[in-house]
């Protein structure tokens, strides 16, 4: 899509590394975007930084993006509108946007987790913010690192949505030389897959920080695959999108990457950092794998799912226990066919 074919701005809500980024790909193309930050004293100073400083030195904001704390005049006349904020803070931010959201915008999730409590995947928590805009929520997922995203290195993603159409529009908009995109008609397992994928990679990153060898760490992404799976069917999901770009090809970046912050969790907690002393080591920055962990298990609770791997990665984050302990709990469940 060109900047002649894209009639109105694109707002992307949230000033994160991922919303950052996704502006700055859109941008890069000329296409006008807004960027919401979320106070005027934030966006006057990212204004005059002339980029995200803080989360993506050294990538300056092209001539078609603006960063506005005005919401109405950020979002008006926009055939796009895209949320990419913690997970945590989705369900308020709607509610900030819904009166400024365009009655036939197609909305994006660019979110990555499960709302506490509820455990709501991020569609759905827009949906019942911006009920108008329902039948065209998309989600946006795949293996997307977004410093790799933002150096233009070659990347694949996924677009998925109830509707055909919507999921159509948003791939042109997004797709370009170096990020390739997909559409996927399974909402569920596409989101599903980009959240679950965060609690795994804690545990991949616990096996390479206590040197457990390439054999277990197979072994560990492999099994939390299918804890995915199993988990991702009983809420409705398709199996075979776990096998794809937003299921499989995510798990493998994030349990990968020192780039990942839920992997730089999960190394730190193999050195016998607490939980706090990990999430301060991320300089503000939100690792979703934390907060997804229990309230993937409540979903599992919920819907009679076994999820050993989960419960270990909860015993570790919130109880207590030992990297060691919680692998030798694993180590020990009886065995049985695969």
């Amino acid at each position: 899509m060109t900047s002649a074919e894209q009639q109105g701005p694109v707002a992307v809500v949230g000033t994160t590394s991922w919303g950052g980024t996704l502006a700055l790909i859109l941008a890069r193309r000329g296409i006008d975007v807004r960027l919401l930050a979320r106070s005027d004293a934030e966006a006057q100073r990212l204004a005059s930084d002339g980029e995200l400083a803080a989360r993506l030195p050294g990538h300056p904001f092209p001539p078609s993006l603006r960063v506005t704390a005005d919401w109405a005049e950020g979002m008006d006349g926009a055939p796009f509108v895209v949320f990419a904020v913690p997970s945590h803070t989705l369900r308020d931010n709607a509610r900030r946007a819904a009166p400024h959201v365009p009655a036939d915008a197609i909305v994006v999730s660019a979110c990555k987790g499960l709302e506490q409590g509820t455990f709501k995947r991020m569609s759905v928590v827009l949906a019942e913010e911006l009920p108008d805009a329902a039948p065209t929520l998309c989600a946006l997922s795949g293996p997307n690192l977004a410093r790799e995203v933002a150096r233009g290195l070659p990347s694949a993603t996924v677009i998925a949505s109830p509707s055909a159409d919507a999921a159509t529009s948003a791939q042109r908009l997004f797709n370009s030389p170096t990020l390739r995109v997909y559409t996927n008609a399974d909402i569920i397992g596409t989101e599903l897959g980009g959240t679950l994928k965060n609690v795994m990679a804690i545990g991949a990153a616990i096996c390479d920080g206590m040197q457990l060898g390439d054999n277990a760490k197979a072994a560990f992404v492999t099994r939390g695959l299918a804890e995915m799976v199993r988990l991702g069917v009983a809420a409705g999901a398709q199996a075979a999108t776990f096998a794809g770009t937003a299921g499989f090809g995510d798990l493998i970046a994030t349990c990968y990457s020192n780039l990942s912050r839920n992997y730089r969790v999960g190394l730190a907690l193999a050195e016998g950092r607490t939980l706090e002393e990990a999430i301060e080591s991320l300089g503000g920055q939100v690792a979703e794998g934390v907060g997804t962990t229990s309230a993937a298990l409540e979903m599992a609770n919920a819907l009679g799912v076994e999820a050993p791997i989960a419960a270990a990665t909860a015993r570790v984050l919130f109880d207590g226990a030992s990297p060691q302990d919680a692998l030798l709990e694993l180590m020990a469940r009886a065995p049985r066919q695969e």
